[in-house]
């Protein structure tokens, strides 16, 4: 089963969360502030991280910032807080799931077995992404899910989870427009609920990623009110 870090400065959150975990079989550890738990998750990265948005010494927004500079881990954000641009925000720093409170332990547990899911590999190995270890090279791009290995021009580009399966999702099929909704199914599984803007963030985020491996990157298309698409270069 899954390494799980949880990082909520609610002690009866992570005692309670950590007990539905571990009965499942999970190795939960546990941090209550910030700055200890990117600390933790830099030393010893787990298969996956759950982060609070409000913490002492080191919001989750921060500690996800700071962790997407050297890792593609997956992440889940959890916030008690009801505003939608914080989502949005959750989503562009590269959160691969967004839970508010309060929650259901249920549906937790269920949103930790899709995010494990579109992260276990081909023989179940967490870290990497699943699609029958096959390769992908179009053009420039070549996607090693196996690996879960991203290159452009042979350089290396470091993609979420989430990222690689939508990637995955236009490249399999160049020239045709992919729906969000086509996106959607392709990334998450159908326990989970995503609005249109979540697809358009990772998106954005994937852009950015690739433009700083080659600032005249535009191999993915936004065709307005239909979808996506991407063209081989």
């Amino acid at each position: 089963m899954a390494k799980i870090t949880l990082v909520d400065d609610d002690e009866n959150i992570v005692t309670s969360v950590s007990l539905a975990l571990e009965s499942l079989g999970h190795k939960v550890k546990g941090y209550y502030d910030g700055a200890t738990g990117l600390a933790a998750l830099e030393s010893d990265p787990p298969d996956l991280a759950i982060l609070d948005v409000k913490m002492p010494r080191m919001d989750g927004m921060e500690v996800l910032r700071r962790l997407r500079q050297t890792s593609e881990l997956p992440v889940i954000i959890l916030t008690s807080k009801d505003e939608e641009i914080d989502e949005i925000l959750g989503f562009n720093l590269g959160a691969d799931d967004y839970i508010h409170k309060p929650f259901s332990q249920r549906l937790l547990i269920e949103r930790v077995k899709a995010v494990l899911r579109r992260a276990d590999g081909p023989d179940g190995e967490p870290g990497t992404a699943a699609a029958g270890g096959k390769s992908i090279k179009r053009g420039r791009l070549t996607l090693d899910s196996a690996r879960h290995d991203c290159l452009w021009d042979e350089k290396a580009v470091k993609l979420t989870v989430t990222e690689f399966l939508l990637l995955q999702s236009l490249a399999q099929r160049p020239g045709f427009v992919k729906s969000r909704d086509n996106l959607m199914d392709a990334a998450y599984d159908d326990q989970v609920y995503v609005d249109d803007r979540t697809i358009d963030s990772h998106i954005k985020r994937m852009r950015r990623k690739f433009r700083q491996v080659d600032p005249e990157f535009d191999a993915i298309e936004t065709l307005y009110g239909v979808g996506y698409r991407y063209r081989e270069t």
